[in-house]
This record gives C-alpha cells, sequence and structure tokens, in this order.
C-alpha cells in the first residue's frame, strides 16, 4: 500500500554495544526511508551482508552483545566513528518522520545521544515518532519475527541485522494499516481510541500517549501540560519549581550520568527556553 505521508517517513534500526542510551554505542543503523510519493531510499543503499553499514563504538563491544547482532570488535575496527558519519546520516534524515520498532523507547534516544556526543542537535522538533511495537503490542503482543510472520506471511531471515528488521518493520506497519484500517483500539485499562487510520500525526499522537519533555523519559508532561520531573525525591513536582527551590539539583542533575538529551531538556527548562 502507498502510506499517505506529508514528509518522508524513515524506519530504522540500531544495532549498539548494549542498552544503556547514556553509555551504549551504535554498531550497526540502517534506514529505510518512504518518500511521500512511495519511492524507498535505503541506509546503507544496497542491501546483503556485505553492505552492513558498520560503526565503531570506540569502545569494546560486550561479548553478549556480539552474540545477538553477530557484530564483534574486529568487525568495526575499519568502520567510521559515528562523527565522521554523522553530517551525511544527519542530511538522510532532515525533515523525516522517525518510525521503529521500540524506537521510542531505544533507536530514538541513543541517535539523539549519538548526535549531541559529536555536537550535533538532532532536534525532534515537528516529527512524528511512529513506533510501530506500541501498535503492535496494541493489536498483537508478539515479536517482530513474529509479526513480520502474521501480517506479511513471511519468515524473517536476517533478524538482528539492522536492515532486515528495519525492512521488516517498514512492510509490518504497511500491513497493520490495511488489517486494522477502521478498527477503534482499545488498551489494557480499557480506555478506547479513535479507529486506526493512515495518517502519522494521529498515530503519533497516540503512540506517544504519555508525553515526554525529553527522550529517556524522565521529564514527561502532566495530564495539566506543566512539565514535571517523572523519578526521584521530586517526582511529579514541577521542574521549574525545583530548580527554584533547590537550585543544587540542577548541578547534581548535569554532573550525574544522565542522558546529554535530558540534560540539554533541563537546561532549556531552567533558560526558560521550553516552557
Amino acid at each position: 500500500m502507498k502510506l499517505n505521508l506529508k514528509k518522508p517517513l524513515a524506519f530504522f534500526d540500531l544495532e549498539t554495544t548494549g542498552t544503556d542510551v547514556a553509555k551504549d554505542r551504535i554498531v550497526e543503523i540502517a534506514i529505510v526511508k518512504i518518500m511521500p510519493d512511495g519511492s524507498v531510499r535505503t541506509w546503507p543503499a544496497q542491501s546483503g551482508p556485505e553492505n552492513r553499514f558498520l560503526i565503531n563504538p570506540q569502545m569494546p563491544i560486550p561479548i553478549e552483545s556480539s552474540m545477538v547482532h553477530g557484530i564483534y570488535d574486529q568487525d568495526v575496527v575499519a568502520a567510521p566513528t559515528f562523527e565522521q558519519t554523522s553530517s551525511k546520516l544527519f542530511q538522510f534524515l532532515m525533515d523525516c518522520d522517525l518510525g521503529g520498532f521500540n524506537s521510542n523507547k531505544f533507536d530514538i534516544p541513543l541517535l539523539a545521544e549519538e548526535f549531541l556526543r559529536v555536537g550535533v542537535d538532532f532536534s525532534l522538533e515537528g516529527r512524528n515518532l511512529i513506533d510501530v511495537q506500541i501498535l503492535f503490542h496494541m493489536m498483537e503482543p508478539r515479536t517482530l519475527k513474529a509479526a513480520y510472520k502474521f501480517y506479511c506471511d513471511k519468515s524473517l531471515e536476517g533478524a538482528h541485522e539492522a536492515l532486515p528488521d528495519a525492512m521488516a518493520t517498514k512492510e509490518v506497519f504497511e500491513a497493520m494499516l490495511v488489517r486494522y484500517a477502521g478498527v477503534q483500539m482499545e488498551d489494557k485499562a480499557g480506555n478506547l481510541y479513535e479507529p486506526v487510520v493512515n495518517d502519522m500525526d494521529k498515530i503519533h499522537s497516540f503512540t506517544e500517549r504519555k508525553k515526554k519533555a525529553d527522550l529517556a523519559g524522565h521529564i514527561i508532561y502532566s495530564d495539566q501540560g506543566d512539565i514535571i520531573f517523572n523519578f526521584g525525591k521530586y517526582k511529579g513536582s514541577k521542574v521549574m519549581d525545583v530548580l527554584i527551590k533547590d537550585p543544587g539539583y540542577y548541578s547534581w542533575m548535569q554532573n550525574a550520568d544522565f542522558p546529554l538529551y535530558t540534560k540539554k531538556v533541563l537546561t532549556d527548562i531552567r533558560n526558560g527556553d521550553l516552557k
């Protein structure tokens, strides 16, 4: 089917050194970019084992992670660092909505973190975030491999390789829009949402139901629209109120092991750039 797009939609997948957004690094990235006219571009441009786009994470890859994605230290020795590829990657993703599988929780925060490490502000302003896993788990709580078999009636070859996973996510999403067209969504709590439609704005609003000010979910918007802390002793408190009454909390967070994007958002709030 042809997706109803107002701007390019980039489905992407990362293979990494681990699952800690603040500490871990990308070792492989693949992107399937769908243009509003229906044409498709990929990163890397050619698929296949010899065309995996590996990145040198500049840190050892834990053996536990290598056993999952098959990428070992010796595989990335000659690969470019994220900094070396960041300019072209930024251009490839410019003006794109972003999609993936569990992307809101992991892939997007980690990608933004990598950009910030090299001094690039990868803004999410104006981008729709399409997390196919959230929609999938609402309708059919299974894995990507099972989703690909269920929706596309195909076996996922090359699972845990970034490009096959990204391509499978794109196909699953398209099949879901066909299967659930006009079907009303209901979450585990019994809350009803409007029927599924081929509209990225509406799907974004559903998959991003709990609106986060940062990407890790440490700072969120309350139901009243206030920016509040979502962790620790000030959980539920307005961020600006805390920064006024306990200014040392800002310094503690800036020096603690929080993601760079969280620290950036905290600074924006303190400076009045985010309200």
